[in-house]
């Protein structure tokens, strides 16, 4: 059997894991992320309900660019 591309495939989600986690500590520090105007929030007694349309929008537009800069052929 062979462990190389199981090997591989650790590291890869490794990368991807560490990728995800400086994304949340950066976007942690900008304090309007997350807080747009179209972000949709409820608030009824204990239940607090979070939608953040119009960010992951922004962060899906943003990621489109970079992945079209990178792997562009």
């Amino acid at each position: 059997m062979a462990v190389e591309p199981l090997g591989r495939m650790l590291l890869y989600i490794g990368v991807v894991l560490v990728v995800i986690g400086g994304f949340f500590i950066i976007m942690a520090k900008i304090p309007w992320f997350g807080r747009l105007p179209g972000d949709i929030s409820f608030d009824r007694g204990g239940l607090t309900v979070y939608i953040p349309i119009t960010t992951m929008i922004l962060v899906s537009l943003v990621l489109t660019l970079l992945m079209n800069v990178v792997w562009r052929r």
